[in-house]
């Protein structure tokens, strides 16, 4: 299942935030998502967590990713890296810059003025508020009351909220 859910986001997304983990090695399930968002030709960020820890080896971690011909910019290659403690919220500020950097260059753009066009991250029944999808809203703006359809099944968009499950009125690209 999580194999199918990797790929399929990385098909849909524009940038991938790969994290590692500082203390540990690069696990087989990071080998697995970095293999689809290259096979999706998705420009991929390197976030190098847990810093704030001992035994955190950032090192370490470059020299693994370069075993497998993926090469950071500070040794030469093209992918963007990043230590960070998100524990601690230190360098994810500089993150989010290269983040930006990466959208940048992609030349990003989506029109809100169209209707909304997406695709449904995860569904289920609420027993308190009924059906519930995740969605990505890719082009256009998604709006309260708006009518959504997916295969041959159709509804109304009768509350919205954002990732902090807060109230909101619509919801752009």
């Amino acid at each position: 299942a999580f194999t199918a859910m990797r790929a399929r986001g990385a098909k849909i997304t524009d940038i991938v935030i790969i994290v590692i983990a500082a203390d540990d090695t690069v696990m087989p399930q990071t080998i697995e998502a970095i293999n689809h968002a290259q096979a999706a030709n998705v420009p991929i960020v390197f976030a190098i967590n847990k810093m704030d820890k001992p035994s955190a080896n950032a090192e370490k971690i470059r020299e693994e990713l370069s075993k497998r011909n993926i090469l950071v910019e500070d040794w030469g290659g093209k992918y963007q890296s990043q230590e960070i403690s998100a524990k601690k919220g230190t360098n994810v500020d500089l993150l989010l810059e290269k983040v930006l950097l990466e959208a940048e260059m992609l030349d990003l753009k989506a029109n809100p003025k169209r209707p909304a066009h997406g695709t449904i991250l995860e569904s289920s029944l609420d027993k308190g508020r009924g059906y519930v999808a995740k969605i990505l809203v890719q082009t256009g703006t998604l709006k309260q009351g708006d009518l959504v359809m997916a295969g041959i099944t159709m509804g109304r968009v009768k509350a919205m909220y954002n990732e902090r499950n807060q109230a909101i009125k619509e919801a752009g690209p």
